[in-house]
Parts: structure tokens; C-alpha cells; sequence
């Protein structure tokens, strides 16, 4: 049985949230503060975090950074916040989606659904960082011979774009700003500036999109960064 755990300090939210998760067959615990939410994320093994922003104590982007950094598991963030920047910064932190208040629990139960089935394909396929070689929705990558293929045909690529590729790939539906990958990718002490990031992306774009207008591997997630697409 999946585990879920709500960080939410509006008892009534909180206690609808976990009928309908317990009605849907998951096991569902209640935080009703940041402090007790955050203990319970990093000590207990949960498949999903609903994560409140506004609460007492510890607020939900400072939970989402902490949690992000010690687990994968998805994160969907729930607030009455509905500007863009609030959003922006959520997803920033690590979250995999941002739902307003007031919001239809039906939704919220088809996202949850669509989240634990996505992360259940990406675990049960084993983390790709463990594996030699990539299968990605018709990509191949070798890590070994570092060659690289879309639906069979070999591709040519730059010893940076193949790093950028494999790194985004080995991180999938996690989304990275231009400032992160620049550091992973071309250091901070390297030469260039933030504008090599947008460049590369859109040569990798042009070898392993079918459409490079419409991509479906490396999508631009607006004010935010780039995510790699499972």
C-alpha cells in the first residue's frame, strides 16, 4: 500500500484529503505544523508528499528543499498562493507540481495517481544513474562507449552536449535551472556564461527531438529551467 503523508495545518483540508486517499486505497498520515511534517518526511519511508506552504513552523518551500535533497520522491505543493512567482519558486525548490487553492479534490486524486504511477515506472526500471546503458522512450545511451542513438540512428555529438544529455537523462522530471547546469556540467571556474546552457540545450534539441519546437525529451519549464522527460 502507498504511503502518503499531508503537511497541512487546515484540519478540515487535511482530514478531506486523507478520505479520499484512504477511500482510493493509500495509507495516509496528517502534520499539521512545518516541524512535525518535516521530521516525518526525512524519517519516514512515504511514496508522496502533499505539501502545504503557509505553515507554522517550518514553511512548505524550506520542507520541499530539505526533503529534495535527501529524497526522489514526488512532491505536490498546495497553497492559496496563485501567483506565478510563488509557483516559479516551488518548482524550483524540487517539486514535481503546484495545485491552488481552492482546488478539486478529483484533481488533486487524478495528479496524485499520475505522480505515484510515474515514480513507480522510474523505480521499478531501477535508477538510471545504476545502469551502463539508457533506454529512454526510443533514446539509447551507452555510458561506456558514450554513443548515443534515437529510435536506431546513431547520433553526433559534442563531448559537452553528450554530458549535458546523459546528466539531464540520468535525472529525470526533475527540473534544473541554467545556474545548476552550468555547474554540473561546465564548472563555475570554467570560461562562458549562462548563455552556453541555452545554446547547447537547443543543439541537442535540433539532433534528438523529432521536432525541435515541440520537445518531448528536454522541455522549458518557464522562469524555472529545463527538465528531462521520462
Amino acid at each position: 500500500m502507498k504511503r502518503i503523508l499531508i503537511i497541512e495545518d487546515d484540519p478540515v483540508i487535511a482530514e478531506v484529503e486523507r478520505d479520499y486517499l484512504q477511500a482510493s486505497g493509500y495509507a495516509a498520515d496528517i502534520a499539521a505544523n512545518g516541524d512535525e511534517g518535516l521530521r516525518l518526511a526525512l524519517s519516514e519511508s512515504y511514496d508522496l508528499l502533499v505539501l502545504d506552504l503557509m505553515l507554522p513552523g517550518v514553511d512548505g518551500y524550506e520542507i520541499c528543499k530539505q526533503v529534495r535533497e535527501a529524497k526522489e520522491i514526488p512532491i505536490l505543493m498546495v497553497s492559496a498562493k496563485k501567483e506565478d512567482i510563488d509557483k516559479i519558486r516551488g518548482l524550483g525548490l524540487g517539486a514535481d507540481d503546484y495545485v491552488s487553492k481552492p482546488f478539486s479534490v478529483g484533481e488533486l486524486m487524478a495528479r496524485i495517481k499520475a505522480h505515484l504511477t510515474r515514480y513507480e515506472r522510474l523505480t521499478n526500471h531501477s535508477r538510471p544513474a545504476d545502469k551502463d546503458e539508457l533506454r529512454l522512450r526510443g533514446l539509447y545511451i551507452d555510458k561506456m562507449s558514450r554513443k548515443v542513438s534515437v529510435n536506431g540512428v546513431e547520433l553526433a555529438l559534442t563531448g559537452k552536449e553528450y554530458d549535458l544529455l546523459l546528466f539531464m537523462a540520468m535525472h529525470p522530471n526533475r527540473v534544473f535551472s541554467k545556474d545548476d547546469l552550468f555547474e554540473r556540467i561546465w564548472g563555475m571556474d570554467s570560461l562562458g556564461d549562462l548563455a552556453s546552457v541555452t545554446v547547447y540545450i537547443s543543439k541537442l534539441r535540433e539532433k534528438i527531438e523529432r521536432d525541435p519546437s515541440k520537445p518531448q525529451y528536454i522541455e522549458t519549464i518557464w522562469g524555472v529551467g529545463y527538465r528531462f522527460n521520462l
